[in-house]
């Protein structure tokens, strides 16, 4: 396991609750930090087998181009960007910080920090798996009939890895 981090990525952007602060902007810095396995990168030295941080660059830049209210939803939208891509990452932290917020005083900055964790404990053999969205498991793996998902639900919960899914699939998706 590894960190991959892009730290003070910086924007001017139209962000704010405000409509004063929509239509005169400020200034932004975005941190990511995500926590995924780049053993294979580490070995083979090859840039498509780990996280690529100009993609997630890229990601963040087009994120700030679109108007938020808050900081909060700014911080989600890239957090659900790179999970929809980078499907190797364990866990995420995001911090979005508005420098100079007009609030009537000097003020350096403010911030808000949003954190996620991707690794679940399967309900029914307790081993970590990796899930990015709550109950992905039922659908990324392959096809269950819904009389056996409603039973293995009452039974082990939502999380089960693919190992204790696979006798009960219809049909097993092959990635």
């Amino acid at each position: 396991m590894g960190l991959i981090a892009l730290e003070g990525m910086e924007f001017y952007a139209y962000h704010g609750f405000y409509e004063e602060e929509q239509l005169i902007g400020g200034d932004y810095i975005i941190d990511v930090y995500l926590d995924t396995d780049f053993d294979a990168a580490s070995y083979n030295d090859e840039l498509d087998v780990t996280i690529n941080y100009e993609t997630i660059y890229r990601i963040v830049k087009v994120e700030m181009q679109k108007n938020s209210k808050l900081l909060e939803a700014i911080a989600r939208r890239i957090i659900e960007k790179i999970i929809g891509i980078c499907k190797t990452v364990q866990a995420i932290k995001i911090r979005v910080t508005k420098k100079h917020p007009p609030l009537g005083a000097s003020v350096q900055r403010a911030f808000i920090e949003l954190e996620e964790s991707y690794v679940v404990q399967c309900n029914k053999c307790k081993r970590p798996f990796l899930s990015h969205h709550h109950g992905d498991c039922w659908t990324k793996h392959g096809q269950i009939y819904p009389e056996t998902r409603a039973t293995l639900t009452r039974t082990f919960g939502p999380n089960i890895c693919y190992n204790c899914l696979l006798p009960h699939f219809i049909k097993a998706r092959k990635d």
